[in-house]
């Protein structure tokens, strides 16, 4: 069953852990446990802000860990919820932190990276806010390069032009209609394709890069932070169409009427209250067995982990971030290492968990149809741009989807993500040939899938590098 593409509008605040689970079924399939939990920890985020302020803080977020293979949906699941929640988000592989002392990021630049994402998504919305007005700012400044010499009317607050009204009137009246004219040709577009000189900023600071090495790069941002200040902007002129200056000049002035300071403290808020980080390949840090070489600190990455996911104060280039209401998820497939191969401090921060379900035939077919981004609606459109017309039958889904199963069962199990490999293996032929086929309709049936595949399916070793 195909679900409406057009998605109805929610408030995150009003919606029930059931509501939840609902919207996630539009972009995730199956996994209801797994969509349940974490729809339960969004909704305490609400239940929580209903409290009074002494109960407020002592109510900490349970953090979750997620326990299946590769390709079932656990890192969908998390980056869904936060665009569902409108939080921010980051999504981390475990195994790319070192302890300290060692060579490499530092597990605090997890919370430094969520605060920056904090800052961009605020920003953004408060850039949306003064959008209109910084337009009709940035046609002023586009009328004013069109008409040298006339009066600016962007011109700072208190300065005053009557004088000149007075004894220019006629020259102003004159101006002031030709501008009109310019700015109706200017709405129309008829002035998009003629060159305007506009000065433009340049930052001269005396920094390259410093080094490639992990964790260095907060390093040479705080160092460009601090020099900053030290060297005056350059400004030089460009050339650019018109179409393009007034995207320029608009944005210049939307940066200009918002106050970082105000979206920087309510970025800090948001990441502190709502923020969402997930842990991919947790599972990769467990175990104690005490080796030698470059899995020596996997145990210091936990002890390390252990402060931020219990609640502490993080130094940030924007100040100090407080842990203690971020939502952690971690994930893993656990083959090797169990859950309780972790230090037993974090395992009592990550106090729920649930293991999500190896995907069936009957999963593979619905992912192919339902979500908002299926790939059998990818692939319709792709090739509508050819003025092909490609017909899926159920024959031909059941198709597909058995040979992923079969194909998974072979070789490595990389679940939903297999579909990618074979619809693409599929549909080589069409989308080479598209542009030049008479035929314009195309019916990818049962049979039309086993003369594609079969030689593939049944060569083990051909599948394991090709499938």
């Amino acid at each position: 069953m195909m679900i409406d593409p057009v998605p109805r509008p929610f408030n995150v605040n009003s919606l029930t852990p059931r509501q939840i689970v609902e919207a996630l079924d539009r972009y995730v399939i199956g996994q209801q446990n797994a969509k349940r939990m974490v729809a339960i920890a969004l909704r305490n985020r609400w239940r929580r802000q209903q409290l009074s302020a002494e109960l407020r803080d002592e109510v900490m977020p349970k953090n979750i860990i997620m326990i299946g293979p590769t390709g079932v949906g656990k890192t969908e699941i998390a980056r869904r919820l936060a665009k569902l929640a409108e939080a921010p988000f980051i999504k981390v592989e475990a195994s790319k932190f070192t302890e300290v002392g060692y060579v490499g990021r530092d597990v605090e630049s997890i919370i430094r990276d969520l605060t920056e994402l904090g800052i961009n998504l605020v920003k953004t919305k408060h850039l949306e806010d003064v959008q209109e007005k910084a337009s009709r700012l940035g046609e002023e400044r586009i009328l004013d390069l069109l008409l040298p010499g006339a009066p600016s009317r962007t011109a700072p607050p208190g300065f005053d032009h009557s004088s000149q009204r007075v004894e220019h009137s006629e020259t102003v009246e004159s101006t002031d209609a030709t501008r009109s004219k310019l700015r109706l040709q200017l709405r129309e577009g008829k002035l998009d394709q003629r060159s305007v000189e506009v000065e433009v900023k340049e930052r001269a600071l005396p920094l390259g890069v410093i080094s490639n090495t992990g964790g260095m790069e907060d390093l040479e941002g705080n160092l460009r932070d601090m020099l900053g200040g030290m060297f005056q902007d350059k400004k030089k002129k460009r050339l650019m169409k018109v179409l393009e200056a007034l995207k320029h000049l608009t944005q210049e002035e939307a940066q200009k009427l918002i106050d970082m300071d105000e979206v920087v403290r309510e970025a800090i808020a948001k990441v502190e209250q709502t923020g969402i980080v997930f842990l991919d390949e947790i599972d990769k840090i467990a175990g104690r067995e005490r080796t030698m070489g470059p899995d020596v600190s996997r145990e210091g990455v936990q002890r390390d982990l252990l402060p931020i996911v219990e609640g502490s104060s993080v130094s940030t280039k924007h100040g100090a971030v407080q842990t203690d209401h971020i939502l952690f998820i971690a994930a893993g497939a656990f083959h090797v290492a169990k859950p309780s191969d972790l230090i037993p401090e974090l395992q009592g921060r990550f106090p729920l968990r649930v293991e999500l379900a190896p995907l069936t035939q009957e999963d593979f077919v619905r992912i192919l149809t339902e979500p908002r981004g299926a790939l059998v609606r990818q692939y319709h459109a792709l090739m509508a741009t050819e003025g092909l017309t490609i017909e899926f039958t159920d024959g031909g889904l059941a198709e597909i989807a058995a040979t992923a199963v079969q194909v998974n069962e072979r070789t490595e199990n990389i679940g939903a993500r297999r579909l990618f490999t074979i619809m693409e293996r599929l549909l080589e032929q069409v989308s080479f040939e598209g542009s030049e086929m008479q035929e314009k309709a195309i019916v990818v049936d049962a049979g039309y899938v086993r003369d594609r595949l079969q030689n593939i399916v049944k060569d083990q070793d051909l599948s394991r590098y090709i499938l």
